[in-house]
């Protein structure tokens, strides 16, 4: 049996970082939130984008949800 031991070390960016989620119905308009975001928060440091495309049927219509989360700090 093994057995691992993690230890999460926070610094000074882990104390600061932060979240911003988003969650369109149109790919289009999830690039274009997260394009005005950047833009107004340009003194930020984005550390990484996550990017999550879903779909269901409701119905007899296919319904998407795009979604990504920014973490920045």
């Amino acid at each position: 049996m093994t057995f691992f031991l993690v230890i999460n070390n926070y610094n000074n960016i882990g104390d600061k970082m932060k979240v911003k989620i988003f969650d369109l119905e149109d790919e289009g308009d999830l690039e274009k939130a997260i394009n005005n975001f950047i833009k107004e928060n340009d003194d930020i440091e984005i550390i990484d984008i996550k990017y999550q495309v879903s779909s269901s049927i409701y119905s007899e219509e296919q319904i998407f949800c795009f979604s990504a989360m920014i973490i920045y700090y």
